[in-house]
Parts: C-alpha cells; sequence; structure tokens
C-alpha cells in the first residue's frame, strides 16, 4: 500500500487533537454562523424542498466548516516543510500517494468535529427540520465531500511558506464559499457570475451536499466538477510532495 500505515496516521491524529487553537476555530467558527443566519424568525421555519431554510443553512454551514476544518488540516504540511520533516520522508518506504491519503485521512478527523458540531447545535434549537435520514445523509455529504479541501490545503501547504499559508487560505476559502453559493444563492448573481461560479472548487460540492434537501434534478456538472477538482487537486499535491522531498 505504498507504505501507508495505521500507526503514522494515528500519531497524526494525536498530533491534531493536541492543536487546541486549531480545534476550536475549526469547531467554533461554523457554529457561530448558524447561530447567526440558521435561526432567523423571518425565514427560518420557511418550507424548501424536504425541509425548511434553517436546515438549508445548517448544512451549508457544516459543510463551510468541514471544508475549512480540511483545508487547515491539510495546510500544516508548511510547518513540516520549514522544519525539514518532509524531506525526512525519502528515508521511509512512504510514497508521496500514501503519505497524501494520510494526511487527508486526519483532516477527515476535525472535519467530522465541525459537522458534528453543526447539527447537534441545531438539533437543540429545535428550529432545523427534516427527515431523520436527511440528518445522517447530508452530514456524511458534507464530511466526505470535504476531502476535496484538504486536497486543496496540502497542495497549497506545499506551495507557501508558513508564514501566510493560512492567509491565503483564508481569502481562497472565501472566495469558493460566495461563489459556490455557500453564503448566498447562486439565483441572487448575475448570469456571467453563475458561468464563473460552475468552474470553481466548491461549487458542484455544494450542490451535491443541498440536494438531498432541495430534491430537484441531480444534474452530472456538479458530480464532474467535484471529481474534476479532485483529481487536480491530489495529483498537484502529490506533484509538490515529490518535489519538496527531493530538495538537498
Amino acid at each position: 500500500m505504498g507504505g501507508f500505515s495505521v500507526a503514522v496516521w494515528r500519531i497524526e491524529v494525536r498530533r491534531l487533537l493536541r492543536n487546541r487553537r486549531t480545534m476550536i476555530i475549526a469547531i467554533a467558527m461554523p457554529v457561530i454562523f448558524f447561530l447567526t443566519f440558521g435561526l432567523n424568525s423571518s425565514y427560518a421555519t420557511t418550507a424548501i424542498g424536504r425541509g425548511n431554510v434553517s436546515a438549508f443553512v445548517m448544512i451549508s454551514m457544516a459543510l463551510y466548516g468541514a471544508v475549512y476544518a480540511t483545508a487547515s488540516r491539510g495546510a500544516t504540511v508548511s510547518i513540516e516543510r520549514a522544519s525539514g520533516w518532509s524531506r525526512q520522508l525519502r528515508v521511509t518506504p512512504l510514497t508521496p500517494a500514501a503519505y497524501i491519503s494520510i494526511k487527508m485521512l486526519t483532516a477527515l478527523v476535525l472535519g467530522a468535529g465541525s459537522v458534528v458540531a453543526v447539527y447537534v447545535t441545531g438539533a437543540l434549537t429545535h428550529k432545523a427540520s427534516m427527515p431523520l435520514y436527511l440528518w445522517i445523509v447530508t452530514a456524511l455529504c458534507a464530511w466526505i465531500g470535504s476531502l476535496l479541501f484538504a486536497a486543496l490545503g496540502l497542495f497549497m501547504g506545499y506551495m507557501l511558506p508558513a508564514e501566510n499559508v493560512m492567509q491565503v487560505i483564508g481569502l481562497v476559502l472565501t472566495v469558493c464559499s460566495f461563489l459556490g453559493g455557500l453564503f448566498i444563492p447562486l439565483s441572487q448573481f448575475p448570469i456571467a457570475l453563475q458561468r464563473v461560479a460552475a468552474f470553481t472548487p466548491l461549487w458542484g460540492l455544494n450542490q451535491l451536499v443541498h440536494y438531498p434537501l432541495v430534491q430537484g434534478t441531480l444534474e452530472w456538472e456538479w458530480v464532474l466538477n467535484l471529481l474534476v477538482w479532485l483529481a487536480l487537486l491530489v495529483a498537484g499535491a502529490i506533484w509538490r510532495f515529490r518535489r519538496d522531498t527531493a530538495r538537498v
């Protein structure tokens, strides 16, 4: 399996859990956003698809929290680069693909914390309404789909220095969130901007995660957008890892 090791993954998870600041930000931020935008009495209980607007916003904020968490965790490789750790990996049997896989799976742990926190908050506030199975399906979709941004974080972590990678990640995620329709429905954008948005990384994932709730027609472009960006970012992360470990 290219040197893939469960023991190495466990070490990565323990390192993640010791980083309390990252854990708090990744979990608290999407919860605050949901409490701010998802409980407005003027529209929270308005019906949409098989649920209501509050459930729609809850899904959006859970997805945002998951992609922020996984991207920020992936970007921590910039610190490992600065310390020379990634070059030390040349003497191990760990292949680039196995290493990237371990990092992405570790990022999913943090992404799971964000999704669970938002969904628990939605349940406790008694505003979000949709069938029980949709709570499970949409949560899993947001969580698994955030793998895309774990790859983005890894790619940017190998591209940028440690001192400014998180600032760039934050800017990129904000732009992707708006163009992906996570904060404002794309129907409110000009037609030209909607066409541009269809080529951004979060567009397809956002549509797919909300589809079980809103129903309608499942578009093949959503799946294509997600798969193409995932393939590009994973390939880019592997490419940068190989270049980084090849440096003397």
